[in-house]
């Protein structure tokens, strides 16, 4: 993907993060005056509304159609069940899907729907933390902010006419990669519409923390997040050596960050409760995405944003290096664009380290021996193509590698 093509569609992305990007009330709202303002069953009453929610409800149709989607059963079921325990009284009508994005982020909409990036799930070191992303997401929905933002915007622009622009555009959009990356930017700038000003993100924020709590989560994983994510950006940007603000990220018109982090610290010290034994669920987290997370590591490097990608595999393997993460750093300083013959060191250094551990993936031993060739070990090159080849007997590549033993005299 040429950088142009990249950045248009990390615009579209950013242009969807409607829900988790601003920044904090001048007061802190507090959780316990948070009380939901849709129950079970929840229809809407006034024409504008019921407007709003027949052109959402063709969007939602659009977004589940969409090739955009990561159709995963067992995740998408796991991703159910989540917003179930986090969605307060209008859980059951509430519905999720997961968008392969390499972004953190997730929105709500006014129907009860929500979509989560991959890119978050990644970043999401326990079901906790993830659980308070989709409990402030579900905040948004149960104070109706969808609806009190729209009311705003309608006085600005025809909402109507730009809803109605989304035929086709969610269905038409083949994913990150491959598809129509300038309908999916278009798609995002819909979505801009409701962007929620900063005191419908601090009430997000308080009932979430107080809906996670209730569910029986650490309140403390939705700081913990945001602190990640600060660390995460901070190392990015002086990778690029730029600001922070990367023009599409969660704080483009958001300069308080850590105030917001502060205050959701607070709030989690008012809801826990001494003594209580609270649920990470990282076991069950990293269960349910086992299958996929190959795949989010991949998309996240293939960003060639080392500063983020570092950031997010050494927070990772803070619960535990494997193969695949040090296979991932390895990968990291391989793609990065000015490689330097110390880069390329560190690189040969990961993937010696990566097939140390039974779970390093086939194309760690690939690599391994490439670096192994490179460097002259030619008898362990074919000791590590060997190994690739047994793993993974019919790669694409494997009449390849064949053929590079033969040449070294495997």
């Amino acid at each position: 993907m040429s950088a142009l093509s990249r950045r248009t569609v990390l615009s579209g992305a950013g242009a969807l993060a409607a829900s988790l990007g601003t920044g904090i009330a001048a007061a802190r709202i507090l959780p316990r005056d948070m009380q939901p303002l849709i129950g079970p069953g929840y229809r809407p009453v006034d024409a504008d509304e019921k407007g709003l929610w027949q052109q959402v409800e063709r969007v939602e149709e659009e977004i589940a159609g969409s090739n955009i989607l990561i159709k995963d059963v067992g995740v998408t079921r796991y991703l159910q069940g989540l917003i179930g325990k986090v969605g307060g009284p209008a859980a059951k009508d509430m519905r999720i899907y997961l968008a392969r994005v390499p972004e953190f982020n997730a929105m709500m909409f006014p129907t009860g729907f929500a979509v989560v990036f991959s890119g978050l799930l990644l970043r999401m070191r326990n079901e906790a933390q993830l659980a308070g992303v989709i409990a402030h997401e579900s905040g948004h929905f149960l104070r109706k902010h969808q609806l009190r933002q729209f009311r705003d915007q309608k006085k600005k622009s025809d909402i109507f006419a730009a809803l109605s622009l989304i035929g086709g555009m969610a269905g038409g959009a083949a994913g990150i990669y491959t598809g129509n990356i300038q309908q999916f930017a278009e798609l995002g700038t819909i979505f801009t519409l409701f962007r929620y000003n900063r005191e419908l993100e601090a009430e997000a924020d308080a009932t979430g923390i107080r809906l996670l709590a209730e569910a029986g989560y650490a309140p403390n994983a939705m700081p913990e997040t945001w602190a990640q994510l600060i660390a995460e950006l901070d190392l990015s940007a002086k990778y690029r050596r730029k600001h922070r603000d990367r023009g599409y990220s969660l704080f483009e018109t958001h300069p308080a960050p850590e105030s917001r982090m502060a205050d959701l610290r607070a709030s989690a010290a008012e809801v826990t409760v001494p003594g209580r034994a609270y649920d990470d669920g990282r076991v069950r987290y990293l269960a349910a995405i086992g299958g996929i997370r190959p795949m989010l590591i991949d998309d996240q490097v293939k960003l060639n944003d080392p500063g983020a990608s570092l950031y997010i595999v050494e927070t990772l393997a803070r619960d535990g290096w494997s193969g695949p993460l040090r296979f991932a750093e390895a990968e990291i300083w391989r793609l990065r664009g000015d490689l330097k013959q110390h880069d390329a060191d560190r690189a040969a250094q990961g993937y010696a380290a990566a097939v140390q551990y039974p779970d390093a993936p086939p194309d760690a031993w690939r690599w391994h021996g490439v670096m192994l060739q490179k460097a002259g070990r030619a008898a362990e090159a074919r000791v590590a193509y060997a190994r690739y080849l047994a793993l993974a007997p019919a790669a694409p590549d494997a009449p390849f590698v064949r053929q590079q033993l033969s040449f070294m005299g495997g």
